[in-house]
């Protein structure tokens, strides 16, 4: 009997141990007994806070923005020869016509009395102060009315016609200087029935009897566009200079060449305000450019 009551204990002795192991394991209902341990810290700890950025200093701001562009340099066009030029046409609004119509000239539109200048400096070589065109004969020659021409120093001839009136002390063999007044536009030559303009021709120098050449042989409208605009040394010369070597100084007229024949009831008009005078006061004989 003494040994049941040793079993029994023992095996209650037993329960306790292992009631006693398994609460400091985990404590009471599964919590463990044991004080939670403070985690370590590593690394950099998280900000939640906003930091507000510091206000930039003027310098900064002044290194952040851009500069503000400077004005765009002027460049002035290439010189495109030695020489410069003018637009015949000084003062005055202007307008001209820009292809090729009969003739290889231009028509200048300008009010009556603007300044005919010289679209170079240079030499004058035919002066005509009367206006002997007539719509009767329509004589190729009188065309033009009142007109001066001027031999440049670029070796070109450049005529200025349908003038009011010619410039006081313009005369052949004349020094003039690019942008001098010749004359004044009009309605002269066969401009009689439309508005003022200057007629303007370049071609080469021949004598007067080669009326027909100095009508023009070279289209101007392409210099007087680069003189207007500011390109003022775009010559014509060597257009010109070429253009008279394949067709010799002298060629022969094949446009607007013949007058109208004057029967007996298609007398000429009488002149008025015409000044007395020979038509055509030129320079020399003919001279090469």
């Amino acid at each position: 009997m003494r040994s049941g009551h040793v079993g029994r204990w023992a095996a209650v002795a037993g329960a306790l141990l292992l009631t006693g192991a398994c609460t400091q394991a985990t404590g009471l209902a599964g919590v463990s007994a044991q004080s939670p341990s403070t985690p370590s810290v590593t690394g950099t700890p998280q900000v939640t806070a906003t930091i507000p950025s510091p206000t930039p200093s003027a310098e900064h701001q002044a290194a952040e923005r851009p500069p503000k562009g400077e004005d765009p340099v002027k460049v002035p066009p290439p010189k495109l020869s030695k020489y410069t030029y003018t637009f015949p046409v000084k003062g005055c609004e202007t307008t001209y016509q820009r292809r090729l119509l009969v003739l290889p000239k231009t028509t200048i539109w300008a009010g009556e009395g603007c300044a005919f200048v010289a679209p170079i400096g240079g030499v004058v070589d035919e002066v005509n102060v009367q206006n002997k065109w007539r719509p009767s004969t329509d004589a190729g020659a009188d065309r033009e009315g009142r007109f001066v021409t001027i031999i440049g120093d670029d070796g070109v001839r450049y005529l200025g016609g349908h003038l009011d009136s010619v410039a006081e002390g313009i005369k052949p063999g004349v020094r003039v200087r690019a942008g001098q007044l010749l004359g004044r536009v009009g309605r002269s030559g066969n401009a009689r029935d439309t508005g003022p303009n200057l007629y303007f021709a370049i071609s080469w120098k021949t004598g007067p009897s080669f009326w027909w050449v100095r009508r023009g042989m070279v289209e101007p409208w392409d210099y007087l566009d680069a003189w207007q605009s500011g390109n003022r040394t775009l010559s014509p010369r060597e257009e010109t200079l070429a253009l008279r070597g394949k067709l010799g100084e002298t060629p022969r007229c094949t446009v607007q060449c013949s007058s109208k024949k004057v029967s007996n009831d298609d007398r000429p008009e009488p002149q008025t305000g015409d000044d007395d005078g020979p038509t055509v006061v030129t320079i020399g004989p003919s001279q090469a450019p």
